[in-house]
């Protein structure tokens, strides 16, 4: 892909991205009129309807990713579109910015929020002031830059990928000590790695972006890994309570379907349901305070639970006219919950939808307020490894709308058909697809199965897939075992795709890899090998370290691997490390340690493959 698509695509998705406030995966009326009141330029309703149409191909009233893309390009020399660019380039708190590195595209321009920076300083700095090893850099000074150059050597990014998905990076393996380039190089891609093996979208940033401190893309990844940490216990396999938002009639796979940002204003209503109260986003239903001192209130510890004190919240604030003053009122509030986080103020009153998400999402992490409904016989299945793995995967390429539930979210193909075209498998998406959202019986449940229909079409025709027995209904009712069977073959021509590309066209399989892997083990002068993808002596990671090391020689501390008869505590130390040392030298590895200790033969080739991919790129 060349650098002005990659630097276009970026640009779509990050407008939708602005406008689309609670990614829901389309605009509607309200969010249009939204943007424009937050930027200080309301328009009136008739001209939002006629943005709205422009927008809108098949007038449905709500503008999807696919009908916002196609027409972005043909708004430039349109007086309405103008003002509509202006308005994107307005908000959040805008300054400038020029010039990336060729991964990012230089020469674009972008827009970063101060209030954004403000804020990811203050949560890095109350985070991580315990934290030693951050000290050369702690407490950051919200006020300026700063932010841009603690993160330059990446070594705060990769303690947030960690408190924000624990044991992701292996800290053995962060240089922390007498930096050099060489060595911060080697934490960014860490970082990087990282942070796209827990589902960021990083497909646009270098290391040297990083290092260089480019706003915009600093403050893009940081958003993304605080997101998912936010965001973790906000699903129900994982958090049972949260089956008291169940609506009369609804079923719980229904509210397993919803994203974590549906849930949250679920829960927010949940409780403001008590007082009469609700909203429906958290940009200009919140400005003025009313909602989030009511919410508050009803969520405050009430002394019933051993070692947590009573927390009587003030109200007063709430007749306070100046609306600023009412939000610092509810704030000092917040801060008696422990929860005064992500926004001030201002963030408050200018209804910056981003930072007042993550606001309620600290409340609900820390008081939510729920108790899971008795005599119910629910079985809730946690996400398994694999499924994890699959969905950060397809997060991390920038599928839209963005996948939470591995089986609800792939049930109308949308994002699947996005995957073929990341396997460079051609989708007609003007005559054969049918796009979101869908109407008709059922919510369009005849367009969604031809959407199905059409993919399992695709991996049989085009893409040459083995897929038996596999039908479009078995994606639509979200069969498990055929579902992840479509999607592995994905990742794997994924995975494959990228080796071809570096060996000149070169078809990839297990058999050219496994030889591949046992020459260069052999020209390192290593002793370990492998047999197949299943070989046992996989689980003590050795020919992994091996490889990495033949790879980047001198890279492991051998020092560091168990050797000899080892426990599964060994094999899984041993692991950690493996993964994470590949990551650091430059391969984007998606599998887990447990993969490796399991002899996972599936995940355990994609190791094998990306570490190929790095070796062919050094030669």
């Amino acid at each position: 892909m060349s650098a002005n698509v990659s630097t276009e695509e970026m640009e779509i998705r990050e407008s939708f991205q602005k406008v689309d406030v609670d990614g829901n995966g389309y605009i509607t009326a309200s969010e249009l009129s939204n943007l424009f009141q937050e930027v200080g330029c309301s328009m009136p309703g008739y001209q939002i309807r006629e943005l709205l149409q422009k927008l809108d191909k098949d007038n449905d009233s709500k503008v999807t990713f696919e009908e916002f893309t196609a027409i972005f390009k043909e708004m430039k020399g349109d007086g309405m579109a103008q003002k509509f660019r202006k308005a994107l380039n307005k908000k959040e708190g805008i300054l400038a910015i020029g010039g990336t590195s060729t991964i990012s595209s230089a020469g674009t321009q972008h827009s970063i929020s101060e209030q954004e920076r403000f804020a990811f300083a203050n949560y890095i700095n109350s985070s991580l002031e315990n934290d030693p090893e951050c000290k050369h850099v702690l407490p950051i000074n919200p006020e300026t830059e700063a932010l841009f150059k603690a993160v330059s050597d990446g070594i705060i990014l990769c303690k947030l990928i960690n408190l924000s998905v624990s044991d992701t990076i292996d800290e053995r393996t962060i240089n922390k000590k007498k930096l050099t380039p060489f060595t911060t190089q080697e934490n960014l891609n860490l970082a990087l790695n990282s942070a796209s093996a827990i589902g960021c979208q990083v497909v646009n940033i270098g290391a040297q972006d990083l290092k260089e401190g480019k706003p915009h893309l600093v403050l893009g990844l940081l958003w993304q890994i605080i997101k998912i940490g936010l965001f973790a216990d906000i699903e129900l396999s994982r958090n049972e309570a949260i089956a008291a938002l169940l609506e009369e009639g609804e079923t719980l796979e229904a509210l397993m379907k919803l994203s974590p940002e549906e849930l949250l204003l679920r829960w927010a209503n949940f409780h403001l349901k008590k007082v009469g109260m609700s909203i429906s986003n958290f940009s200009g239903d919140i400005k003025d305070s009313k909602a989030y001192f009511h919410l508050l209130q009803q969520i405050a510890p009430d002394g019933s639970k051993e070692d947590v004190p009573a927390v009587d919240v003030d109200m007063t604030g709430l007749y306070e006219n100046d609306l600023a003053k009412r939000a610092e009122c509810m704030l000092k509030q917040a801060d008696r919950l422990k929860c005064r986080q992500f926004v001030t103020a201002t963030d408050v009153v200018g209804g910056n939808a981003k930072l007042n998400m993550a606001f309620v999402a600290t409340l609900f992490n820390k008081h939510p307020g729920l108790t899971k409904p008795e005599n119910q016989d629910w079985n809730l299945t946690s996400e398994t490894r694999e499924e994890r793995t699959f969905r950060n995967w397809m997060n991390s390429l920038g599928v839209s709308p963005r996948v939470h539930h591995i089986y609800g979210d792939l049930q109308n193909a949308i994002v699947i058909l996005q995957l073929y075209e990341r396997i460079k498998v051609r989708v007609d998406w003007d005559t054969r697809v049918n796009h979101p959202p869908f109407k008709g019986i059922g919510g369009g449940h005849l367009k969604k199965m031809e959407n199905c229909t059409y993919a399992v079409e695709l991996g049989k025709k085009q893409a040459g897939f083995s897929l038996v027995g596999i039908g479009g209904q078995d994606l639509y009712d979200g069969n498990p075992t055929l579902t992840l069977a479509l999607v592995w073959q994905l990742m794997r021509r994924y995975t494959l795709n990228v080796l071809e590309d570096l060996g000149h066209g070169e078809v990839a399989g297990d058999d050219l890899i496994i030889s591949w892997v046992n020459k260069t083990l052999s020209q390192a002068g290593k002793s370990s090998s492998i047999k197949s993808f299943r070989d046992k002596v996989i689980n003590t990671s050795i020919p992994v370290l091996d490889l990495i090391d033949a790879i980047q020689p001198q890279s492991v501390n051998f020092e560091l691997v168990r050797k000899g008869s080892l426990s599964d505590e060994d094999k899984l130390n041993n692991a950690k490390y493996a993964i994470s040392m590949a990551r650091k030298i430059g391969a984007k590895v998606y599998a887990l340690p447990e993969d490796l200790v399991e002899i996972n033969h599936k995940m355990v080739m994609t190791v094998f493959a990306c570490l190929m991919g790095r070796g062919m790129k050094k030669a």
